[in-house]
């Protein structure tokens, strides 16, 4: 999510209460459309119609708030923001209220090409203000693709496209701007961000903090799981790695650095943790729900088959940080700074409710997504006001914060979902969609393995520098298809994109997780990069694994499934004692190959390679006689640990 207080900071004294209205009326509209009021009171309101209001809002919002400059401070929006503002939410509102006329029309309008002229770079500057460059890039890129797809050289050669059809076909056809990216993004998306934003303004981290330190403080290394802890289930509610690594960070890489972890490392588990929490059921960094609707599958069967693959990959993390401690000899917590467990559970023991309630509908009673979350908001809300973890309650004017800061905390989602579907619209258009697809799939020579490792490599190049929602538009648009083309599961294949998409956070060049972490640790950043993709080396196996083992996207039987995440959990273990070079015991250099060796074996999926069975039970056989060795090694030599410096 954007930096609020930056954002709140140069919306000045002048322009304050336009800024807190505006904000506050996304949240309200999508509480309006949930509740179905529109039809209530007897209107007709298309989707579209809605969407294009809502964005109306936002991108009158980013003018006013947001400043065209990177650290500019204001005391109130200059002159051309104020210009650009209203001509943002009024070429927005005609888009909203002609579109039904409009996107059925055999005949191109003056009125609507200057909406699409007018519209396109609004938005472009919008998301540049808001989320960054490098997606603005992205969609110009695009756009210009789009214009000359017709002079590309086979097979990747498109359709000859005019400016105006292009542009006319971006703002007035429902695949494009007011496509399902924005659609999905103004309902739900907008709901669930509400539901986390009051869950955090009424205690909620600091519970998730606090729980984490009760049940995890009294352990070797207690520091760094409780950063994964807390990260984990902070990452259940929030919608950005940064967010998760700001929030949870402040509080865990310094109680990391005091306990002996050096400052590059305490960043590495928080980034990586904290990018652990977008791959976390139930929210996923919100793009469970774009899965959903690119896919036309329940968003409970998104949430269920994600849920094994992050239990692996947090458990690798978990396994790898207790090993490390054990090499460092980094012991507990201190006691006086452990609260009890029982303590932290009454002041708290409201705070899962909202979370029970929010699974119900969605599981059980099928409640569409939007209500479910407004149901579970309510809960928190009603909570808050009777309750407030450690005294944080909620009041009126609290509730009013709530609602100002969701809508400020949207704004760049709410930008990159219209140049998401500027994306679409471009290769809808051209014909690209078809073309790029093809194009992968041949230059992987039709293996499947090699297409999986090619197109992991586009999606960590292209996720760079992009929030969590861009990164996996973008990915299902380009690549998923060519991962179905080679008759990949359409789940298997999305996920498989979105985690390669999110290990863009943690790989350098452009690690933003890992830089946001080093920058409160204080370390090299780039040092911090790389060490997180040492930490979170499980990330780029698991997606992998469910490829070629459905039954970790719970697709197999019980047995099936069972067997096999046993055995991941087992190889995760020797690869992350090979890493470490710690297992019952240091470990040498040549042990450590060998427990690596042991692991990747054991690892490997049945369905991958033709000898991957040969290769489980090697890696069977060979794990255990390394721990029989190390267990009598253990018995016979006293355990040393390696010195920090």
């Amino acid at each position: 999510m954007s930096d609020q207080n930056e954002i709140q900071s140069g919306a000045g004294l002048s322009n304050r209460w336009l800024v807190g209205l505006l904000a506050a009326l996304l949240p309200l509209g999508t509480v309006a459309w949930a509740l179905d009021l529109p039809r209530r009171a007897g209107l007709l309101v298309y989707p579209e119609t809605f969407g294009g209001v809502m964005l109306a809002v936002a991108i009158a919002l980013v003018y006013l708030a947001v400043p065209a400059g990177e650290g500019r401070r204001r005391s109130h929006a200059p002159w051309y923001d104020v210009i650009l503002a209203a001509i943002g939410f009024v070429v927005c509102i005609f888009l909203a209220i002609q579109f039904p006329q409009l996107s059925i029309a055999s005949v191109k309008t003056p009125l609507g090409l200057l909406t699409a002229a007018l519209v396109i770079p609004l938005l472009l500057e919008g998301a540049r203000r808001t989320a960054g460059l490098p997606i603005v890039l992205v969609a110009v890129g695009f756009l210009a693709l789009g214009l000359m797809a017709h002079l590309l050289p086979s097979p990747l050669t498109g359709r000859n496209v005019s400016v105006q059809s292009l542009g006319w076909y971006l703002a007035w056809n429902n695949s494009a701007i007011l496509g399902t990216p924005t659609m999905v993004v103004v309902t739900v998306v907008v709901a669930f961000v509400f539901f986390g934003q009051a869950l955090f303004m009424s205690g909620g981290a600091g519970f998730f903090t606090d729980i984490s330190l009760a049940l995890m403080g009294r352990y070797r290394g207690g520091q760094a799981k409780i950063a994964i802890i807390a990260s984990a289930l902070f990452g259940t509610i929030s919608g950005s790695t940064v967010a998760n690594i700001v929030s949870t960070g402040v509080v865990t890489i310094p109680m990391m650095k005091r306990a002996g972890y050096r400052a590059h490392v305490a960043g590495a588990v928080e980034s990586v943790a904290s990018t652990g929490g977008q791959l976390m059921p139930p929210v996923m960094g919100v793009a469970a729900f774009l899965i959903a609707e690119f896919l036309q599958m329940p968003y409970g069967a998104i949430a269920l088959a994600a849920l094994i693959p992050s239990v692996i990959y947090f458990a690798a993390l978990f396994i790898q940080v207790d090993l490390e401690a054990a090499r460092h000899g980094i012991t507990r917590v201190a006691e006086s700074d452990i609260p009890r467990a029982r303590a932290v559970l009454k002041a708290g023991w409201y705070i899962p409710i909202p979370f029970a309630i929010l699974i119900t509908c969605i599981f059980w009673l099928n409640v569409p997504l939007d209500l479910a979350a407004l149901y579970a908001t309510v809960a928190v809300i009603v909570s808050g006001v009777l309750f407030g973890y450690n005294g944080q309650r909620i009041d009126l004017r609290k509730l009013w914060d709530i609602l100002t800061k969701t809508g400020i905390g949207l704004l760049d989602i709410l930008m990159i979902a219209p140049l998401a579907g500027i994306v679409i619209g471009v290769l809808n258009i051209s014909g690209l969609s078809f073309t790029l697809a093809l194009s992968l799939v041949a230059m992987a020579g039709g293996s499947v393995l090699a297409l999986l490792f090619l197109t992991g490599a586009v999606s960590i190049v292209l996720g760079m520098g992009m929030p969590t929602v861009g990164v996996y538009i973008l990915l299902a648009t380009l690549v998923a298809p060519a991962l179905m083309q080679v008759g990949i599961d359409p789940l298997a294949a999305h996920l498989f994109i979105f985690y390669y998409g999110m290990l863009s956070m943690i790989t350098p060049p452009v690690a933003i997780g890992a830089f946001a972490a080093a920058s409160i640790s204080g370390a090299n950043p780039m040092r911090t990069g790389f060490t997180s993709m040492r930490f979170g080396w499980a990330a780029f196996v698991i997606p992998f694994l469910f490829v070629y083992s459905p039954s970790l996207l719970m697709q197999g039987g019980l047995v099936e499934t069972v067997l096999d995440v046993a055995t991941a959990l087992a190889a995760v273990w020797l690869i992350a004692a090979g890493f470490t070079g710690f297992s019952l015991r240091l470990i040498s250099r040549p042990q450590r190959f060998v427990y690596g060796l042991a692991g990747l074996c054991l690892l490997l999926p049945v369905g991958m390679l033709d000898w991957s069975h040969i290769a489980n039970l090697v890696g069977v056989i060979a794990g255990v006689g390394l721990l029989a060795f190390d267990l009598i090694r253990r018995k016979n030599t006293p355990i040393v640990q390696e010195s920090l410096s």
